[in-house]
């Protein structure tokens, strides 16, 4: 029998797994808690833990543990449960009743057997095969239903063979053990329900900011994989971080809840590229925009060079009939030279408008050169000029694609992305988001924007977040205006950032020590772009 002294602790032992229950986040673990708590409290040397399946059809075996014969199952036990899922309804589409586990499920019942070999009513054939080849003996049973706060059957509880605390022998399960069990149960089920609506809210939320950027993919193909590959290469980088346990950086650590909360901050980093107009995000030459308009430019070299061939021609119809040798030959000399001149210009246009090299002061003058020495008669028949304003400040860009005024609306996006974050209405485990997403464009030494943040401003995952948004786009393959670097030119750029101020000096002596970009270049770098790395010339790389 029962002592008040037993029963109290029990109780006692009940109020703290109920307690735990809550808090445990991980679906099967909280499943395999609450099989080895109830175990616990009603002293069952066996138990099975059953959840309804989503047509509810079915309980499919989840948690199965027999302390006499070493089974673990299921749970965070990584080994497979090999039995069939048992039907609550017949082939006829009667109710399964001969089934203890489908019975307790489908009349939202507790059954209570004390001994499975001589109990009328139920089917225990399967049973009687499973002591025959493992010489066990299944006796006493008990059977409990799971129920929610909506009063609905999620799954059942079945616990085997009681054990007598004092003579180790099977016993039947007491009116304490079933008030117990059936109280753990509800307890277990609430909690189950609570932690599966959490799991589909975060599904839902994650869903939505897939949806975020898919749009941004479709906007254009050249970022999409961008925002797909920061959020991987913040949580290696996180997680490198966590793992130091010498240098500046050893005091940090992370649980679960700052994981999802840099997850999440990782994935809506570059929500604001939503505002940002595609012809600016896609534009891989300097005259592009909805076009690459170097195609209006040859246009005008074309027709320079008709006029210059029809200025020839008119010159020397001019000689009249004295058609003098040496006087066309120097016409058709002029007009080589003029023609040659222009095809020279025409190519270096075309190549100033690819934007990947470095335009010299030299380059930046013969484009003003060719913009005033050069005039073109229009579809009008008026004079124009050879290259428009907008032409000439666009084909002058010292290096890449962009104008400053281009630069400052691609800058904007994180402004955008701060307004936006701002805007919701965070939960207190996701408070951060906003901040960490929002500072990737900082530098340490505060010339970085849109705050101008420096170092000490700036939370670590914030700055992590940095140094992943810098290296994925220096190896970056889909950028439409250059290649994607190797892994010894990305860390000596990186290297270079760090000696100027631009990235956290720890947290890069981290990315390298830790060999996070290797890791990251195994997924996702072209292998041609997975070169010899020599860390000793690095640029400011503290190999300790």
């Amino acid at each position: 029998m029962d002592t008040i002294e037993d029963l109290f602790r029990r109780f006692e032992q009940l109020n703290t797994i109920g307690a735990a229950l809550s808090n445990e986040r991980d679906i099967d673990t909280l499943l395999e808690n609450i099989l080895i708590a109830a175990k616990t409290i009603t002293h069952a040397d066996g138990g099975t833990l059953y959840r309804v399946t989503e047509d509810e059809q079915s309980l499919r075996f989840e948690i199965v543990r027999n302390d006499s014969l070493g089974i673990a199952m299921g749970g965070t036990s990584g080994n497979p449960i090999p039995f069939p899922p048992l039907p609550l309804h017949t082939e006829s589409g009667e109710d399964n009743n001969s089934m203890v586990a489908a019975y307790a499920a489908i009349h939202q019942k507790t059954v209570n057997i004390a001994d499975a070999y001589v109990a009328e009513g139920f089917d225990f054939s399967g049973t009687r095969k499973f002591d025959e080849h493992t010489g066990y003996r299944s006796q006493s049973f008990l059977t409990v239903p799971m129920k929610n706060h909506e009063n609905a059957v999620i799954g059942v509880l079945q616990l085997i063979n009681s054990i007598d605390e004092d003579t180790k022998q099977v016993v039947p399960f007491s009116s304490a053990d079933q008030r117990l069990a059936e109280s753990l149960a509800s307890q277990a089920a609430i909690a189950l329900t609570n932690r599966q609506l959490i799991s589909q809210l975060e599904e839902l939320f994650e869903a939505f900011i897939q949806l975020i950027n898919v749009a941004i993919d479709e906007k254009s193909p050249y970022t999409g994989g961008h925002c797909e590959r920061v959020p991987i290469l913040t949580m290696m980088l996180a997680e490198a971080v966590n793992e130091t346990s010498v240098g500046p950086l050893a005091g940090f650590r992370m649980s679960d809840k700052d994981r999802y909360e840099l997850k999440i901050a990782g994935l809506l980093h570059d929500c604001g590229k939503v505002t940002t107009p595609v012809h600016v995000v896609d534009k891989a030459t300097k005259l592009q925009t909805l076009f690459d308009r170097i195609h209006l430019v040859d246009t005008r070299f074309e027709v320079l060079k008709r006029d210059a061939r029809i200025a020839m021609l008119e010159a020397r119809l001019g000689l009249g009939d004295k058609l003098e040798a040496h006087a066309v030959a120097a016409l058709e000399a002029d007009l080589k030279r003029h023609l040659d001149q222009l095809e020279s210009d025409r190519a270096f246009l075309r190549q100033a408008n690819i934007g990947s090299e470095l335009m010299t002061p030299e380059d930046q003058e013969r484009v003003r050169r060719i913009a005033s020495d050069y005039r073109w008669i229009d579809v009008d028949g008026k004079a124009a000029n050879f290259l428009t304003d907008e032409e000439l400040e666009n084909l002058n860009i010292r290096a890449g694609t962009l104008t400053q005024a281009e630069r400052d609306t691609i800058n904007y996006h994180i402004v955008a992305t701060i307004k936006m974050l701002e805007q919701l209405p965070w939960p207190k485990h996701l408070r951060n988001v906003p901040e960490y997403a929002g500072g990737h464009h900082e530098r340490m030494d505060g010339k970085g924007y849109p705050k101008g943040l420096s170092r000490d401003q700036m939370s670590v995952q914030a700055r992590v977040m940095g140094i992943a948004d810098i290296f994925e786009a220096l190896t970056a393959r889909d950028r439409p205006y250059k290649r994607g670097k190797t892994l010894s030119e990305s860390l000596d750029i990186l290297g270079k950032f760090k000696l100027n101020g631009h990235i956290d000096p720890d947290l890069f002596d981290v990315f390298v020590r830790q060999k996070v970009y290797l890791r990251y270049a195994d997924r996702f770098l072209d292998p041609v772009q997975i070169d010899e790395v020599d860390e000793d010339r690095i640029p400011g790389f503290r190999t300790k």
